[in-house]
C-alpha cells in the first residue's frame, strides 16, 4: 500500500501501477492458500508450501517494483 500511496505523489509512473496490481495477486493467492490450510485437514503442508512460495515471489517483485519506481527505471 505504501509503493502505491508513493505513486499518486508522482505524476507519471508509467506501468508500475499495473505491476503492482499484479504483484497484489501473489499476496491474496498467499493469503487465501494459508487460510485454507488452516481449515482443510488434508493436503495442509503442500497448500503452507504454497503459501509460502507466493509470498515470497511477492516480496521479491515488490522489491523490484520499488527499485524502479525509486531510480526512475521504468517508462510509459
Amino acid at each position: 500500500m505504501t509503493a502505491i500511496s508513493l505513486m499518486r505523489l508522482v505524476p507519471d509512473t508509467g506501468r508500475l501501477d499495473d505491476i503492482v496490481a499484479f504483484d497484489s495477486l501473489f499476496f491474496m493467492g498467499s493469503a487465501l492458500l494459508s487460510y485454507a490450510a488452516i481449515r482443510v485437514t488434508r493436503n495442509t503442508e503442500r497448500m503452507e508450501r504454497y503459501a509460502d512460495n507466493l509470498f515470497v515471489v511477492g516480496m521479491l517483485l515488490m522489491v523490484i517494483i520499488n527499485f524502479l519506481f525509486a531510480f526512475d527505471l521504468l517508462k510509459n
